[in-house]
């Protein structure tokens, strides 16, 4: 677990820096944009750090027919607490590359969880 504090520090900091992390208004509601960099068929589901300007997160669910997008919905419903309902998937329907809206939760909140895991 050696690795675990460096990791966090770097999500942390990339969130600080709102590269991955992002307040964002759809429809003239407010809510947060996460950019995600998703590494689908892993061993298991779990945040891996940053990847670039994006928080990586590994699924373990395969890339085949919107599997690995509901792994990833589920996996930030669970993380956050959170109805899957209040979690959209904006771009990257079929790349790693996903730009997900979090409706009416504030940034700081979402780069909270994510710098705890």
């Amino acid at each position: 677990m050696k690795n675990a504090k460096p990791r966090s520090s770097a999500i942390a900091s990339a969130a600080v820096e709102n590269q991955w992390c992002k307040d964002f208004e759809v429809k003239g509601t407010k809510g947060t944009l996460l950019l995600l960099y998703v590494q689908p068929g892993a061993s298991k589901t779990l945040v891996k750090g940053v990847h670039g300007d994006r928080l990586k997160i590994s699924v373990k669910a395969p890339p085949v027919e919107g599997a690995a997008n509901e792994a990833v919905i589920k996996f930030i419903s669970e993380l956050l607490r959170i109805s899957k309902s209040r979690i959209h998937l904006l771009s990257g329907d079929t790349s790693r590359q996903k730009n997900i809206w979090l409706s009416e939760i504030a940034s700081t909140d979402v780069s909270q969880c994510f710098t705890r895991t």
